[in-house]
């Protein structure tokens, strides 16, 4: 491409590509695509971004395509990938001036030069860090901001290689240039600290963003460009320095306005250097030995005592608590049991947290949490007095929260109570028994002090379980304070009934859980508190009185409450109930059953809630049993959008969505042409491949217990092609289950099930022919031919001859084979099922006059015999065997209150076994019919013959099982 002629033709289409105007935009797209390979395309890009007298959109379209082009044609080995020649020129132009005025596309560019030192910094691009190098010293406030940038992300690219050549390049790098970053940094930090005094804000703006960026650049450095920092001086003056900067800076806060641009910046500054420490600390713990010590002291000094008072702001108190957290929890700082086991570095490191983690500095430091921290601010009394179900929202887990300091500060004590409980446990008990037994509901501050330590008590639930009688403290005060129905005591009630939900699964006697019960149906009518009830553990005999009552306050609920995140508790609640009564919700379920569907229609833009739909209508079907027949109208387009993975929302729907159709067709009485109907979302999700399989296969399967003949003639076609395509790159346990479902299709339908899988079962013979060496998967092979051979000997045969064809041997020989493998293999039948089965199913082939038979019949009657060891028991009283698997007639099981009741493929599966060989012939008796049979076929003396190629152990094991035939 001439760059003189190409120029004006590549300006013309990207102008055209930034039009509003589909019919223009659309050709230029297609034109630009076509050029990304053309040898020049990216100098004439080069050529057209860098000209700042053009427009910006162009420019800016400009910087991409180039930046696409990176990633897809620089390395040597991408297809089209553009020449060395050009390259050279390319990061020639690229860092040929730092002069571009725009901040987007300086970014961009930036950007986009660091993508090109990833590949090729330092070997083929060695001048890129000394020219960066100098252009940060320049004066022009423009060329050394945008050099200042450039360095940043090329430092921030190349730190995070992870090759170990890679790495050895950075750490060469980073040793060369920390001491000139660290300049650099002092010098910007410097400036912008003396420009504040000096009360020039505009001067001091810009010094700031210098100072961000060269502390940018010094973090990659410092954490990432040394394998022992410990080591370097001029490292840990910098960590050192930090400290004496962020005094510098929090004082400086103070002079700057809030509504001040530059406070937003300086306050970003401050966060990094908080960053620069815990990412330290992180990657490397050792290392930060030496900081320990100031480190706690700083973090306590500002957020704990008066120190802070003034300067600090909520982002610095979580990073600061952060940093105590880790230093606390640091797994490199705690010794082994055995102290001998430990490294010199942990125990230096423990000293010094022991040292300073003194009874006074702890008690502080929990006294400060409790009664500082955690108190509910004016803001968020506010707040829940205008908004409950909101305020409660984003007290639990809101999209703000992960960064909120009340999490924080709740996660901060729960550490430092597990690492110091024997010290912490007695502070927290004498903050317990100094609040007043009754509260004056005019003393706001004592009512939320109460609050606070209640909800320490809370969090601390595991450690205080030896030092707290909790049962005795529901009893005699808890109780009564849920009771307490003023306007004002809410706040408590609310942190009561949470209180009990962290201890019940701790410590609490279920004898008291009826009175709990009567005091949440209670709490249930107030609409404030409501939301901040939980699941509890509950005994169902005890919760069956007040569930009807439970049930519809809690549906009126799901009705009232307007978040999507409030209905999906609650949801979660009701689900948790239905799951534990099972059938006996059948009575009150009506009015949820009837509101469900405009839930889900009212939910269409809030996937999570559908999911959490889902989930109560999967314990739904499994409370009503056969009666869910009656949700089908509703249920079924559920089913059916939640699985069809041409609809966006599968993405969100398809895992619950899987498992409602599942126990719906496991609790379905018949078969409805809606539910068949269904599966024809199926075949797509089998090439989907995914980690859905497994329930896929347990669907279809549930199909078959449940209408073999309709579904498979429907869908029996299309399941051969979807499994012979599945069994070309599938997991072992995948072909497992596949194996499985065919060997369902066998089991209860022996007649047409092989004609229908017929193209899978030559694999499958071919497979036990050459011994599969998975046992697992030739236990399964086994089990399949096991049932063609013994319930459909005619399709054996032609299968036989088949096989015969195929491999170009004769029939009597694959027979042989197949018998010889079978016998030696029958060590990977692991099932007691399968095991009878193979012995029925070689035993089929008695009586016989077949040569290669009668020469395999030594091992038949070995298996028979193993097979006889694995089913038979002995009746102690008259002394003669028993076929244990059989089952004469269907009973319904007792089920107690642990287990969940039979499902209707239960049922199904049992009355299966009335018709299935394994569970209705005996195979004492079958042994004793074909030897019978054999022996009128030989004639005595023949039959002797045969039976002497068996081992007398065998024979005479056998005997004594055919007693009494």
């Amino acid at each position: 491409m001439d760059l003189n002629s190409a120029s004006t033709i590549v300006l013309r289409v990207l102008t055209q590509a930034t039009s509003q105007d589909t019919a223009v935009l659309k050709p230029a797209e297609e034109q630009l695509k076509q050029w990304e390979t053309q040898p020049g395309f990216y100098s004439v890009l080069l050529n057209i971004f860098t000209n700042h007298t053009l427009d910006v959109n162009v420019r800016w379209l400009a910087v991409l395509y180039f930046k696409n082009g990176i990633d897809r044609y620089w390395r040597r080995v991408a297809p089209h990938a553009l020449s060395e020649e050009e390259k050279t020129t390319l990061r020639a132009g690229l860092i040929t001036n730092f002069n571009e005025p725009v901040n987007q596309i300086a970014t961009q560019i930036s950007v986009l030069i660091a993508k090109v030192a990833r590949v090729d910094c330092p070997r083929q691009w060695p001048e890129l860090i000394p020219t960066l190098l100098e252009s940060v010293k320049v004066q022009d406030d423009l060329r050394q901001h945008r050099a200042l940038l450039t360095f940043y992300h090329v430092t921030k690219t190349l730190a995070s290689k992870r090759l170990a050549a890679d790495r050895k390049l950075f750490y060469d790098l980073a040793s060369g240039i920390y001491s000139f970053a660290c300049s650099l940094w002092n010098h910007h930090t410097d400036t912008f600290l003396q420009q504040v005094c000096t009360g020039d804000e505009a001067a001091a703006t810009n010094s700031l963003e210098r100072t961000l960026l060269s502390l940018k650049v010094l973090r990659k450095l410092t954490v990432h460009g040394f394998v022992e920092p410990h080591w370097s001086v001029e490292v840990m003056g910098f960590l050192h320095a930090v400290f004496e900067r962020l005094k510098q800076f929090l004082e400086c806060s103070r002079s700057i306005r809030a509504e001040n641009v530059c406070r937003d910046r300086l306050e970003k500054t401050i966060i990094l250097f908080t960053k620069v420490l815990l990412d330290f600390l992180d990657q490397h713990p050792f290392s930060f030995t030496a900081l320990i010590q100031r480190s706690l002291e700083f973090a306590v000094s500002y957020v704990f005592t008066e120190a802070g008072e003034g300067i600090v702001f909520e982002r610095f108190i979580v990073q600061c608590m952060n940093l105590i957290k880790m230093i606390v929890k640091n797994y490199a700082y705690k010794p082994s049991k055995n102290i001998e086991d430990s490294s010199p570095e942990t125990l230096e490191a423990h000293k010094i947290k022991t040292a300073f983690f003194t009874y006074p500095t702890l008690m502080e430091i929990c006294r400060r949490l409790v009664t500082h921290y955690f108190l509910l601010t004016k803001e968020e009394l506010m707040m829940w007095e205008e908004d409950p179900e909101g305020f409660t929202v984003e007290e639990t887990g809101g999209d703000s929260w992960k960064y909120s300091l009340r999490p924080c500060t709740e996660v901060l004590f729960i550490d430092i109570f597990h690492e110091y409980n024997q010290t912490l446990t007695p502070v927290l008990l004498e903050m317990v028994h100094s609040l007043p037994g009754s509260t004056n509901m005019e003393d706001t501050s004592a009512i939320l002090i109460k609050d606070a330590v209640y909800n320490a008590v809370g969090l601390a639930a595991y450690e205080l379980f030896d030092s707290v009688d909790f049962d005795q403290w529901f009893k005699n005060q808890l109780l009564a304070e849920l009771q307490v129905s003023h306007n004002r005591y809410k706040p408590i009630r609310r942190r009561v009934i949470w209180l009990i939900g962290q201890w019940i699964s701790v410590k609490f006697k279920s004898d008291l859980r009826p009175m709990l019960y009567e005091a949440i149906r209670n709490l249930l009518q107030d609409q404030d508190l409501v939301v901040s009830i939980n699941d509890f553990e509950f005994r169902t005999d005890q919760f069956l009185p007040y569930l009807e009552s439970m049930f519809t306050l809690l549906f009126q609920l799901l009705q009232e409450v307007t978040q999507c995140d409030t209905k999906m508790h609650v949801l979660h609640v009701l689900s948790c109930v239905i799951e534990r009564v099972n059938m006996q919700i059948r009575p009150y379920v009506g009015c949820l059953v009837q509101y469900l569907p405009l839930l889900w229609k009212q939910s269409e833009e809030h996937n999570m809630l559908r999911c959490a739909i889902l989930t109560t209508l999967i314990h739904l079907v499994q409370g009503l049993g056969a009666d869910s027949k009656n949700l089908y109208p509703f249920l079924l387009p559920v089913i059916q959008l939640s699985t069809d993975v041409s609809q966006p929302p599968h993405v969100y729907l398809l895992e619950d969505g899987l498992e409602l159709w599942l126990v719906t067709l496991e609790n379905s009485p018949c078969l409805t042409p809606e539910l068949l109907r269904v599966f024809q979302n199926m075949s797509a999700l089998l090439e989907l491949s995914s980690e859905n399989l497994k329930n896929c296969f347990k669907i279809i399967n549930a199909y078959i217990f449940l209408s073999s003949s309709e579904f498979l003639q429907m869908y029996a076609a299309d399941l051969c092609l979807s499994f012979c395509e599945l069994l070309k790159d599938i997991t072992t346990e995948g072909q497992v289950q596949v194996l499985k479902v065919v060997e369902n299709v066998l089991k209860v339908n022996p007649i047409l099930g092989p004609q229908m899988f017929q193209p899978l079962l030559p694999s499958i013979f071919r497979g036990i022919i050459d011994g599969e060496r998975y046992p697992v998967v030739m236990s399964t092979y086994l089990g399949i031919m096991g049932r063609v051979l013994l319930q459909n000997a005619s399709f054996f045969s032609l299968l036989l001859s088949q096989m015969a064809r195929e491999l170009g041997q004769e029939l009597d020989q694959i027979l042989g084979n197949v018998i010889e493998m079978w016998v030696d293999r029958m060590d990977n039948i692991t099932q007691p099922e399968r095991r009878k089965l193979s012995a029925l199913a070689l035993l089929s082939l008695l009586p016989s006059l077949n040569s290669v038979i009668q020469d395999k019949f030594c091992g038949i009657i070995n298996i028979s015999v193993e097979g006889l060891h694995d089913v038979m028991t002995e009746d102690p009283e008259t002394g003669t065997y028993k076929d244990c698997m059989l089952i004469s007639h269907f009973e319904e099981p007792k089920v107690t209150e642990d287990e969940e009741p039979p499902t209707e493929q239960d049922k199904r599966k049992k009355m299966l076994a009335l018709e299935d060989p394994v569970h209705t012939v005996s195979l004492q008796q079958f042994i004793y019919e074909k030897l019978k049979a054999q022996q009128e076929l030989l004639g005595e003396q023949g039959f002797q013959a045969l039976m002497e190629t068996v081992d007398t152990e065998i024979v005479a094991q056998l005997q004594e099982f055919l007693q009494g035939f």
